[in-house]
């Protein structure tokens, strides 16, 4: 059975948002230093590999969307028309923080992660560049998490 998509998290989606905006947005992006428009190319072939749905939470939203709007105008305002449109099709699931907040992990992955921790399984794997995030959710199950270092093209990945 196909992947039922993928859930990003929200470094990576700040990437997605950018090189789907504009590429060399990329470059500029102050939160963005350690990308290429090649690891967008990447990111979005990965995505569209696993089914192309994108599973978002409110927190990983908030954080992207903050994230963005670090960025001066008149870009700050496409990247967010572009999130606008990533919210459109892609699948939001609510996890109550009070449930996120009772993850083990809670205390060390924060509120945002602990929130994703609730919402992956086999067949909706985390996209993570996030070490401790990848390792929380290979502790759950095996195959529910891929770290994004494996799969880029540049020195980079074998860190």
């Amino acid at each position: 059975m196909p992947p039922a998509g993928c859930v990003v998290d929200s470094m990576l989606l700040v990437l997605y948002v950018a090189g789907r905006t504009n590429a060399r947005i990329i470059a500029k992006h102050r939160n963005l230093g350690a990308y290429t428009a090649d690891d967008f190319n990447q990111l979005s072939d990965l995505i569209a590999d696993l089914g192309g749905v994108i599973w978002l939470t409110p927190n990983t939203l908030t954080e992207t969307s903050n994230l963005l709007g670090q960025h001066g105008s008149p870009e700050r305002e496409q990247l967010l028309e572009t999130l606008r449109g990533l919210i459109a099709v892609g699948r939001e699931v609510m996890v109550q923080s009070n449930d996120a907040a009772e993850h083990p992990l809670f205390p060390e992955l924060g509120l945002t992660d602990a929130a994703l921790l609730g919402i992956v399984s086999s067949d909706r794997p985390l996209l993570t560049m996030d070490g401790g995030l990848y390792a929380a959710a290979l502790a759950d199950d095996q195959l529910c998490a891929l770290n994004f270092n494996h799969f880029r093209g540049d020195e980079l990945a074998t860190k």
